[in-house]
């Protein structure tokens, strides 16, 4: 079995890869904060509307 060397192909294309997923999880999870953040404002919101 001969694998070689890579050609430069690789270099360009894996590091790409990986920052394209890590751009996708950050915008992802920063959509999913602010929305676990809205949803706690408005517990929040019901909870102190429902003590008066």
């Amino acid at each position: 079995m001969d694998i070689g060397i890579p050609s430069a192909a690789h270099f360009i294309y894996i590091p790409f890869s990986i920052l394209v997923g890590v751009v996708i999880g950050w915008v992802l999870g920063s959509r999913a904060a602010q929305d676990a953040f809205a949803a706690e404002l408005k517990r929040r919101e019901r909870k102190e509307a429902a003590k008066h």
